[in-house]
Order: C-alpha cells, then sequence, then structure tokens
C-alpha cells in the first residue's frame, strides 16, 4: 500500500498542510501520514519530521523521510487494536503539530505480525504462531526489471520458501554484469552520486517488491551491505556519514513492513574498507532507528562475527560443516540460519556446483543438529539468469524435497530442530544425526549411509510409534507394530533415508 492506494484514505487540512492518511489500519499493516511540506534546497538533510503514536500508555515515535515533490511519510505499524493517536515533530512549521488518529483493527487471515525469536533457538511470529524459516537466496532479484522480477514472484508462489534473502544495493559478480534500471542515488552534474540525496523512483520500486513478497507470505531477509561492487558504483565504500544516512532512510521506509528482516551485511570481512568497530557501529544505528525490532543478523565470509554481540538476533552462518550447528547454539544461545550452505547448480564455479541430492544432504544434517538451513540454485543460463542472483525460475530438484522437509518441520514442531546425543540404536554415526526429545521423540537422519538394519534400544517404559522417510523420493512409510527395548529395524539400504520415532 502506498499513499496514491489507501485503503478507506482520509484527506483533510491541518493548518495550512495538506495530510492524507487511512482511518483503520489492521494490526501489523501500515499506517502512512503524508504531509505536504514547503521547498527547501535539499528535503534529505535540511528537515526532520518524527510521529509520535499513543495507544493508552504505549507511545511510539518514527522517523519520517522525504518522497519527492513536496510530500513528507511516516509509516507506523500499529501492533495494538483500538485507537492510535499521532503528533508530529518538525523543524519545519509547516509539517510541525499536526494531530489525528485511526482505528487499529484486527488483523486478517492471512497477517501473523513480525517474526521474532521465540523460546531461545526458534522463531515466532507476533501473533504467537511458530515460524519455520525455509529459505532461499535471490540477491539482485529487485533490480532486473519488471518483468523478470514479476516472473520470480511467480515461482516464490508455487514454492515452499518463506524467507528470501535479497539485496538492497544492485550486485556486480559473475554471471550478473548488467546495470540496474534504478540506483538508491541520484547523480551530480558529473555523474557520481550524490549520498545526500536519494532516488525516489529506486526505493518505490525496492518497497513495492517487499510489499509484493509480504503478499505471499515470504519474509524479506533485507541485505544491507555487501563487497560485489569491485568499485563500479561505490556502493561498497561509502562515507561513514553516508552509511548512516542511508540507513535511517531505509529503516524509516520499510522498517513498518511487517515482514522485514535486516541482514547488516554479506560476507562482511570481504568488505576491506570497514573494520569490526563500524559493523557495531552500524548495527547500533540500525537497532536504535528501528522502533519493531526487526530481527538482525549479519553473514561471513571466512571470518565470523561475534554474534553473542546484543544487538544480533539470531545467528547467519555461511558454511557446510552442518555439524557445527550445535557449537554456534551453545556458544551464542540463539537461533541458528545456515543461509548459505551451499548452491545446487551446475557452474565451473565449485560454489555453485552441488548436486541436488547433496544440498537436500547438507539441509537435512543441519536440521537435526538444531539449524534451520537455506536453499540455493545456480544454474547455467543463456542469459545469466541464474536465480541465485537474478530468480526466474527454478530449475533444480531440490525445492520440492525442501517442501517435504517444511511438511515434517510443521507436523512436529521444534523436535525436528533439538539436536540429542541420546543413544538411541548402535549405528556408529549416530553423534550428530539425532534430534528430538529424549524419551519422546527422536529424528534420526542417515545421510549418504545406507545401513540395510539398524539395531535400536529404546526406553523400556512405553510404546513406540516408528516410521521411515525417504527423504529423496519423499515417502514416509510406517512400519507395522509398536516397539520398546531393543530390537533390530530392517532397512531399505538406500541413502538419504530417515527414521521417525514418536511415543504412543
Amino acid at each position: 500500500m502506498n499513499r496514491h492506494t489507501f485503503f478507506l484514505t482520509a484527506v483533510f487540512l491541518l493548518g495550512t498542510t495538506c495530510a492524507s492518511a487511512q482511518t483503520r489500519v489492521e494490526k501489523w499493516d501500515i499506517f502512512e501520514l503524508s504531509l505536504d511540506g514547503n521547498p527547501v534546497e535539499n528535503p534529505f538533510t535540511d528537515v526532520t519530521l518524527n510521529v509520535e503514536f499513543t495507544h493508552a500508555a504505549k507511545k511510539v515515535t518514527v522517523p519520517g523521510f522525504y518522497d519527492g515533490g513536496e510530500v513528507y511519510v511516516a509509516r507506523f505499524m500499529p501492533t495494538e487494536e483500538g485507537q492510535w493517536t499521532y503528533l508530529t515533530t518538525s523543524d519545519q512549521k509547516r509539517l510541525n503539530g499536526k494531530k489525528g488518529s485511526f482505528i487499529c483493527t484486527p488483523p486478517t487471515r492471512n497477517n501473523h505480525g513480525p517474526v521474532g525469536v521465540r523460546d531461545t533457538y526458534h522463531f515466532g511470529y507476533a501473533d504467537g504462531s511458530p515460524f519455520y524459516p525455509i529459505g532461499t537466496t535471490s540477491y539482485a532479484w529487485a533490480h532486473q526489471g519488471d518483468s523478470l522480477e514479476r516472473v520470480t514472484l511467480r515461482t516464490l508462489r508455487g514454492t515452499a520458501f518463506n524467507k528470501l534473502r535479497m539485496c538492497v544495493f544492485p550486485k556486480d559478480y559473475p554471471y550478473n554484469k548488467n546495470d540496474p534500471e534504478f540506483h538508491p542515488f541520484v547523480k551530480d552534474s558529473s555523474g557520481q552520486n550524490d549520498f545526500n540525496r536519494f532516488d525516489i523512483a529506486f526505493w518505490r520500486h525496492f518497497e513495492q517488491r517487499v510489499r509484493d513478497l509480504r503478499d505471499l507470505g515470504i519474509e524479506a531477509d533485507i541485505i544491507l551491505f555487501h563487497p560485489y561492487d569491485h568499485g563500479r558504483w561505490g556502493y561498497d565504500n561509502m562515507p561513514a556519514g553516508a552509511d548512516e544516512r542511508y540507513l535511517k532512510y531505509l529503516i524509516a521506509r520499510l522498517a513498518a513492513f511487517r515482514n522485514v528482516w535486516w541482514s547488516m551485511a554479506n560476507e562482511y570481512d570481504a568488505m576491506r574498507h570497514k573494520t569490526l568497530a563500524d559493523w557495531d557501529r552500524l548495527f547500533q544505528i540500525a537497532q536504535a532507528e528501528d522502533p519493531y525490532q526487526h530481527l538482525r543478523s549479519i553473514h561471513n565470509f571466512s571470518v565470523m562475527y561475534d554474534h553473542g554481540k546484543p544487538w544480533v538476533t539470531h545467528v547467519s552462518i555461511q558454511g557446510h560443516d552442518m555439524r557445527r550447528a550445535r557449537e554456534w547454539r551453545e556458544k551464542y544461545r540463539k537461533p541458528v540460519i545456515y543461509d548459505e550452505a551451499g548452491y545446487e547448480g551446475n557452474l565451473p564455479e565449485d560454489f555453485g556446483d552441488l548436486s541436488a541430492e547433496e544440498l537436500v544432504r547438507r539441509i537435512w544434517e543441519g536440521t537435526v543438529n538444531g539449524a534451520y538451513v537455506g536453499h540455493g540454485e545456480t544454474f547455467l543460463h543463456p542469459r545469466d539468469i541464474l536465480w541465485w542472483s537474478k530468480g526466474g525460475i527454478l530449475q533444480g530438484r531440490s525445492p520440492q524435497r525442501i517442501a517435504f522437509l517444511r511438511k515434517i518441520h510443521e507436523e512436529d514442531g521444534d523436535e525436528v530442530l533439538r539436536p540429542t546425543d541420546a543413544s538411541i540404536c548402535s549405528w556408529r554415526n549416530t553423534k550428530g544425526q539425532v534430534s528430538g526429545v529424549e524419551g519422546e521423540y527422536y529424528l534420526l537422519y542417515l545421510g549418504i549411509h545406507q545401513p540395510g538394519a539398524v539395531n535400536f534400544t529404546l526406553p523400556e517404559d512405553g510404546s513406540f510409534f516408528i516410521e521411515i522417510i525417504d527423504t529423496w523420493n519423499m515417502d514416509i512409510t510406517p512400519v507395522l507394530g509398536t516397539f520398546r527395548g531393543s530390537f533390530t529395524l530392517s532397512m531399505p539400504a538406500k541413502p538419504y533415508m530417515a527414521v521417525r520415532i514418536r511415543r504412543q
């Protein structure tokens, strides 16, 4: 929704200022106040606007932003039902002291609110329902033009993915050399970025894509900085003041979207111009500016950031040693996501040449070790339309198997991601391959191994149902009878099998 497409919009005069705003907004949706200001030399830097929203004893202040012409906008995500009032504060008289109110109505069926951390290692929506991130990556999909972006959205609609990693800045990288239609900053007379002025067309386009994902029920994991610029545009080496202005403007525009997460950087340690102190400072700016405290992470190349710092909400990892998930959980006591565990594809580069079987294996192994693991795809294309960067159409065989795992997540809940060292069987590779709750539920993943039989020892004080799960062919086969104590379970002697055991 933008200021031209309000539902139940009221337009009224406040003093000499024309204002538009909704009169009714559902919980966790976007209330947008639009005000006309006076012309100034640089409206991005010469005008401040804040709006305080009040509901009973609750007060939330949000920053406004310049949105072209003489228009200034403030966006707010109400978190409580009932009447909210607001009051503007500005150093421009025409924007100062404007009052109004609106009614926050109950959320509709597909609106569960923003996602936050739940029960230390997990995620949940604001309405209390769990969220199991089944993510994918398409770094520059929002920079490819309307036609291809719509294809990407149609593809996503037919998948189980509920989180998408995407960059704000365009990308210069192999298989991604095209110029974007829009850039975040306007150019000065010499053709250089004017880091004091934002390009409104870029931001309207980008936020529309975030809105499109929201409407599909997909979280937008927004990557705020990245190193894939190589001096082409200069976004990877902006002055510190420009970094701060950019962050504040972005958060003012996007924080009211319930489906946003902030990823401070992708491969932050490859950005040689920034120090750890710089990243700490940028994190703290994001934390201070965001009224809703959306999830915040940072993604590594080879050097892990200290995810124990208080402004980091969850651990974002690039890596393929899936058993280290236990280490990260114990060290940081936060949810762990392998946002980049490798890519299914056929690139000559080794980062993008995994088989579907190997990617799915990594995802399952990460899962039983207590982590959420993301998908990626890098198949060669005659026009370099690779999902990992540009979106388009998925070609691989892993997405449907990931959808199958999502169903198991949703059936079994958090137990799927509770690693355990329970000695339930004699199979020598059990350590690091079992999740569950002692005496109640176990999920054993055999990976590439294909034993014809496995010896189990379960508690004697109960009866257990057993199912054999073919994670590749997506079949679940119940084993007849109930089980307790010691027994031998015959297996199909195929790779990528799992065994699910549940107390009767």
